[in-house]
């Protein structure tokens, strides 16, 4: 861990909006690895990780006599990896909501080591729920014992620490993020009044507002706005000034752009519209109505250079947005924080039908009492809510042609509620219909009580770290026996990487979406081994077997 840091405040331009710092911030000059890899295939300088890697995997045609056949294949490529850890900003769009203002409070108990009394007894301070932060992937295998070396997520590559994350951002409400805090009721009261002064100090940033995109009962919110209810020209540049501003007054060397404001409701795809990064820059200029608040966010982040983030479910990444993105090789990713129930789901139907148990319905019933509930309460947000929710088991069921049929799929409905008494703490009640041996039946029945902003504020954390650490890794492919065939560049623009957080992952155009929970861990730490120069686990242990 890194050493606790003091908290400072400093506000941009002069205009009072403070932004949460560390004093004790790594300066990109060092850091801490854990681990060397002692192979011809790797090298280390200063600054960089050189490694060499065989990519195998098997393509599958059909003969002619109608089988398949199955050829293995290998590409070799070369990773490198900048060493250097930097100064990373996060900017936050909807910073004084439930997420933003708790993951903000959570990163300063951690950077000051906080403990606080709850009725259970004392608490502190921890990145519980963070797959960076809070789990550990296997190193490889004792050579004396046999046995497993685990190590933190986070030692596998140089990487930020979210302790020394300096974070501002924008709201729609003026509300300093004390009162925010307030407002949200998610942390306990002890907790809250060790953390106050900080974040009393600390005003977004003003936001854009287009009415038709969120739902009426948020009018009473919107009270610190930049002028203008449609899009437009200036909000894309008022926003990249205001990046470059957090950037400058920081001295940080990268900033990270994430919605965590409300769901909007999905915009409609419209040729000569928003279908191409041209349509879509003049589409913005004229100020159409198909344009959302959190395109224009996307837009301006992807000109600036900052990678953009979404974590709510709408459609912010149009086509045009997608094609800009890869123009100016600017990363995004998306879409909807992947915390509770459809985390809990994802990995369950993976589970089931893995197993060969045929499911024939899903039954997903929501009620929550927090401001997302209440935005989600409209219909047509709630639909973009519904859409990113009920596709999470597509792959899975393609993936078993045993089990079902071309084009068959099991019955899957979500219901939403708003429900103000529970506030946070969101029920979630699914019930699993499957199919068993010879006709039986096998009804699975779920009700969990998810945390909303607990569970989702680190999902903000490990997007921001790990959309960084890909800004710093590089590869190249080489044909077999021969020198490089081309140069060093980065990975696709859609970082369908952080698919492992996400309920929609967004993944480059005409590549295959993966919802498989084990698949988008599986990719997450082959992707960084690869990048150290080891081979993924095969979890056969034939160590132990082989005698």
């Amino acid at each position: 861990m890194a050493p606790h840091a003091e908290v400072d405040v400093a506000s941009v331009n002069g205009n009072g909006n403070g932004h949460l710092s560390s004093s004790g911030a790594s300066n990109g000059s060092e850091s801490r690895e854990l681990f060397t890899v002692e192979s011809p295939n790797v090298t280390y300088t200063d600054s960089e990780i050189w490694s060499k890697y065989t990519y195998r995997t098997t393509t599958v045609s059909r003969g002619t006599n109608g089988k398949y056949v199955a050829t293995p294949r290998e590409t070799l490529y070369d990773f490198k990896v900048d060493r250097k850890v930097p100064k990373l900003g996060v900017m936050l769009v909807g910073w004084g909501g439930n997420n933003g203002s708790t993951v903000t409070a959570g990163i300063i108990a951690n950077r000051r080591g906080l403990v606080w009394e709850t009725r259970e007894g004392p608490r502190a301070a921890n990145y519980y729920g963070s797959v960076i932060m809070g789990s550990t992937m296997k190193l490889g295998t004792d050579s004396e014992t046999l046995k497993d070396v685990n190590i933190p997520f986070h030692d596998v590559l140089p990487m930020v620490h979210p302790n020394d994350l300096v974070i501002g951002g924008w709201d729609i409400s003026r509300l300093n993020l004390a009162a925010a805090m307030d407002r949200a009721a998610v942390l306990e009261p002890t907790l809250k009044a060790q953390v106050r002064k900080e974040m009393a100090e600390m005003t977004p940033l003003p936001s854009i507002y287009y009415p038709d995109f969120i739902a009426a009962n948020q009018e009473d919110r919107a009270d610190n706005l930049i002028p203008g209810s449609k899009a437009s020209t200036e909000h894309v540049e008022r926003i990249r000034k205001d990046i470059r501003d957090f950037k400058a007054s920081h001295n940080l060397d990268k900033v990270v752009v994430q919605w965590t404001a409300n769901t909007e409701r999905f915009a409609d795809i419209i040729s000569g519209v928003n279908d191409t990064a041209e349509n879509l820059l003049k589409a913005i200029a004229d100020g159409h109505e198909e344009v959302a608040p959190s395109t224009v966010f996307a837009v301006a982040s992807i000109l600036e250079g900052a990678p953009f983030i979404n974590g709510s479910p709408q459609n912010t990444f149009v086509p045009g947005a997608i094609q800009l993105a890869e123009q100016h090789g600017s990363f995004i990713g998306g879409d909807d924080f992947k915390s509770g129930q459809t985390k809990m789901k994802s990995a369950l139907v993976d589970f089931l039908i893995s197993a060969g148990i045929k499911l024939t319905s899903i039954a997903s019933y929501n009620h929550l009492g927090n401001n997302d509930g209440k935005n989600l309460s409209s219909q047509k947000q709630f639909r973009s809510k519904e859409i990113s929710k009920s596709n999470v088991v597509d792959d899975m069921v393609e993936a078993n042609n045993v089990l079902y049929a071309p084009g068959e799929h099991p019955d899957h409905t979500v219901v939403i509620k708003y429900m103000p008494a529970v506030g946070d703490n969101k029920r979630a009640l699914d019930e699993y219909y499957a199919e068993i041996f010879m006709g039986g039946h096998q009804t699975i029945s779920i009700f969990n009580v998810c945390e909303d902003s607990l569970l989702a504020s680190p999902l903000i954390i490990d997007l921001v770290l790990v959309t960084e650490m890909m800004t710093r890794i590089q590869w190249k492919a080489q044909s077999a026996g021969s020198e490089s065939t081309k140069d060093f560049k980065s990975f696709h623009s859609v970082l369908s990487i952080l698919s492992y957080m996400l309920k929609a992952p967004l993944t480059p155009p005409g590549t295959p979406v993966i919802n498989a929970l084990a698949k988008q861990r599986g990719a997450l730490t082959n992707i960084f081994r690869a990048c150290v120069g080891l081979e993924p686990e095969s979890d056969m242990t034939l160590e132990h077997k082989l005698f």
